[in-house]
This record gives C-alpha cells, sequence and structure tokens, in this order.
C-alpha cells in the first residue's frame, strides 16, 4: 500500500491532519507516504484530480486508487483505513 497527501500551508484542516498523521506515524513508521503540496506540486494535483476541498488523502494498491479521504479525518479512520489495506 502506498499512501500519498496532498496538503496546502495555507490549509486549516491540514494543520490539524499534520499532527495526527505524525501520531500514526509514530505508531506505524513503516507506511510508504508522499507528501505533495497543492500549490507547488500542480502536475501531480491534476494528475490525481485534486479538487478545492483539502488535505486529500489518497490510498493506492501499486498504482490503483482504492481510496480517497478528503478533508479532515479522525485518527480513529484513519487508523481503521490504513488496516484496511495494510496487506497490498
Amino acid at each position: 500500500m502506498k499512501i500519498i497527501k496532498f496538503n496546502a500551508v495555507w490549509c486549516p484542516g491540514c494543520l490539524v491532519m499534520k499532527s495526527r498523521w505524525k501520531k500514526v506515524c509514530n505508531e506505524i513508521p513503516d507506511l510508504d507516504i508522499t507528501n505533495y503540496d497543492y500549490d507547488i506540486d500542480t502536475d501531480m494535483v491534476k494528475k490525481y484530480n485534486i479538487g478545492k476541498i483539502l488535505p486529500v488523502t489518497i490510498f493506492l494498491n501499486k498504482e490503483e486508487e482504492v481510496e480517497r479521504l478528503i478533508g479532515e479525518i479522525s485518527y480513529n479512520k484513519l487508523i481503521e483505513t490504513i488496516n484496511k489495506y495494510r496487506g497490498f
């Protein structure tokens, strides 16, 4: 499983999620996560059809998208979703 995250420095929800993701990464350090900046990584924003609501987290099985979470997500939902796809 690969996780890609889209954030922006001006996004309040992204700041909230930053601490939740830090906690997740401390508990599950072997996650394959790539971060993209909404304003800088415009090619990736277009490739993944990222809308105006941030943050966006995309879970991939190889290169195929299996789930997309948009907006602020609870810590428990993050863990639940990661565990759902962890075997991929």
